[in-house]
């Protein structure tokens, strides 16, 4: 059965098996996207599939599916190879942004999905590379997505979620954090650039590959994006205290080791735990005013929060 039709037929099964699916053919829409690893120039090309392909929980793909699917976006649809562009884009973004982040003059480590980093695989200058290649991979994928009349809006809001005031920007604000104390404002700033602004630019980009949904439905999505955004940041602290390296496939108490604030040093383990399941809550609540068949995202949310406790 192809990965198409596994996830058309997922949709009536249960979570483990539409996240399967959708793993997969996010999987095969990557694989197809990326250029061969006997391309020239090859050890580039290599580099980029090893950073990209092979792992990962796929979070931010199942993102774009589901909201996809509560707007009604089916497999038979013009619309369902946009969403494949679209958890390409975002996938890519997020692989540039770990290789980067992985870097020596970044969080220097030598552990990511289970094996060694893409520096340490390869080498620093070619990790770079394998980054700003990504990154620009990604804009082209969706820029040549199908989304008739929505690929400008699409390509600015991955934009923005990715840069200055995005991701880039949260990372930046990371990185001068070591050493310091933060309030919980300030690094919860942080963190909804840092992790969240990816996050949300997954649940839009799905949500918006049919149609542009009302103002209270949209109201709605940036609420549920928010509170997972946020979620999925305070569980990967908790679990970076309470899980060891093999389990997480990356070096657990990194932050720690380099004095880098984390929301457990920042509010402590139980009361990080209380905010995640207060975000469940959030994120459960906004759902309940979206409408439509909203299963997928709360399913998503489900697993946020079940990674751990």
């Amino acid at each position: 059965m192809s990965a198409v039709a596994a996830l058309a037929k997922s949709a009536q099964s249960d979570f483990p098996g539409w996240s399967r699916a959708a793993r997969e053919r996010v999987e095969l829409a990557l694989d197809h996207v990326l250029p061969a690893a006997v391309r020239s120039p090859a050890k580039l090309h290599e580099a980029m599939r090893y950073a990209t392909l092979g792992g990962g929980k796929r979070v931010r793909a199942m993102l774009v599916y589901a909201a996809g699917e509560w707007a009604g976006v089916g497999a038979s649809d013009e619309g369902i190879a946009h969403l494949d562009a679209a958890a390409c884009a975002v996938e890519l973004i997020h692989a540039y942004s770990l290789v980067h982040d992985d870097l020596p003059s970044m969080d220097d480590d030598d552990l990511r999905r289970g094996r060694p980093t893409v520096h340490v695989a390869f080498d620093e200058a070619t990790a770079l590379l394998v980054g700003d290649a990504l990154q620009a991979l990604a804009f082209e994928v969706l820029a040549k997505s199908s989304a008739a009349g929505r690929v400008a809006a699409q390509v600015t809001l991955l934009a923005s979620a990715s840069g200055s005031l995005g991701m880039a920007g949260g990372q930046a604000i990371d990185l001068d954090s070591v050493g310091k104390v933060l309030a919980w404002s300030d690094l919860e700033a942080m963190h909804r650039a840092k992790t969240g602004a990816l996050l949300r630019a997954s649940v839009v980009l799905g949500a918006t590959a049919a149609h542009t949904p009302t103002d209270l439905q949209g109201a709605a999505l940036d609420r549920f994006a928010a509170a997972v955004g946020l979620a999925f940041q305070v569980v990967d602290d908790v679990l970076d205290v309470e899980t060891d390296s093999a389990t997480l496939g990356k070096t657990a108490g990194k932050d720690a080791m380099h004095d880098k604030p984390t929301v457990v040093t920042t509010l402590g383990l139980e009361r990080a735990k209380a905010l995640s399941h207060s975000l469940h809550g959030d994120a459960g609540h906004a759902l309940s005013e979206l409408g439509g068949d909203a299963r997928r995202l709360r399913d998503i949310a489900e697993f946020i929060i079940g990674r751990s406790f």
